[in-house]
C-alpha cells in the first residue's frame, strides 16, 4: 500500500526526505510531491503548508492523483494536557476541528453542521502498530484538535482542554482527517510537542521546533517498520 505522508514545514518533512530513497518527484498546484520508499514502505511525501485549507487540498491531491491507500500526517504541536513537556509525543486516537462554530443554529462547538461524524478515529492498525514501538520516550495517546489559528495564551489553552478534552493543538490534523474519512481512507496523525500554548510559545517553539519535528519523523518511521 502506497502511504501520503503530510508535514505543513519543511522542518516536518527535512528527515524524511533525507531518508527516503527518491524515484521522483511532480509538481501539482505548487505542492511538490515526493514519491519513493522509506525503508520498504513506498511513500509519497509533501509540504502542504499551514492550516486548513492548505492540508484539505493536499490531502484530496495525494488520494485522487497519487492513489495512496492511507494518510500519515507528522509535525509539531503545541501541549494542551498539563501532562505533557515538550518533546513528548501525542498519537492521535481521534481528532477533531475546535474553531468549527455554528452554535448559533443550534449545533456545539467543534460539531460539523450536516455531518454524520464531526470526530474522526484513527485507523486501528496504526495505534496498534505504535503500540509495538519501544524505547520512544514519552508517548501518549488522545485527542489532537485542529484549528486555524495558533495558541499562544493560558486562557485559550484551557478552555480547549477543558471544553474538548484535547490532549494537543496543530492547524492541519483534524482537516486531513475530515478528507480521510470522506474517503473511506485510514489516517493517522503524529504530532510532537514543541510548546505549551501558552505565553512562552514564541520562545519555546523557535528553540524546539525543528528537534520537535525530528522526533515525530523518528516514531513514523518507527511505526512503519512495525507494521
Amino acid at each position: 500500500m502506497r502511504i501520503g505522508i503530510i508535514g505543513a514545514m519543511e522542518t516536518e518533512i527535512a528527515m524524511l526526505k533525507e531518508k527516503m530513497k527518491l524515484k521522483s518527484q511532480r509538481t501539482v498546484a505548487t505542492l511538490v510531491f515526493y514519491e519513493g520508499m522509506l525503508n520498504e514502505s513506498p511513500i509519497v511525501l509533501v509540504k502542504s503548508g499551514i492550516g486548513k485549507v492548505n492540508a484539505t487540498m493536499c490531502a484530496q491531491i495525494l488520494i485522487d492523483i497519487f492513489n495512496v491507500g492511507a494518510i500519515i500526517n507528522s509535525g509539531v504541536a503545541g501541549a494542551l494536557h498539563p501532562d505533557l513537556e515538550v518533546g513528548d509525543i501525542v498519537i492521535a486516537t481521534e481528532v477533531m476541528q475546535h474553531d468549527i462554530d455554528a452554535s448559533i443554529f443550534g449545533d456545539p462547538r467543534g460539531v460539523i453542521p450536516g455531518m454524520d461524524v464531526s470526530i474522526f478515529k484513527t485507523d486501528k492498525r496504526f495505534l496498534n502498530a505504535c503500540d509495538s514501538i519501544n524505547g520512544s520516550g514519552h508517548l501518549h495517546k488522545g485527542r489532537i484538535l485542529t484549528g486555524d489559528q495558533a495558541i499562544g495564551d493560558s486562557v485559550t489553552k484551557e478552555f480547549l482542554h477543558d471544553a474538548f478534552k484535547g490532549w494537543c493543538v496543530e492547524m492541519e490534523g483534524g482537516a486531513i482527517a475530515h478528507v480521510c474519512y470522506l474517503n473511506d481512507i485510514p489516517f493517522i496523525v503524529i504530532r510532537a510537542i514543541s510548546d505549551k500554548a501558552n505565553e512562552e510559545v514564541e520562545l519555546d517553539y523557535g528553540s524546539f521546533m525543528e528537534e520537535s519535528a525530528k522526533k515525530s519523523c523518528i516514531i513514523l518511521e518507527k511505526m512503519l517498520l512495525a507494521m
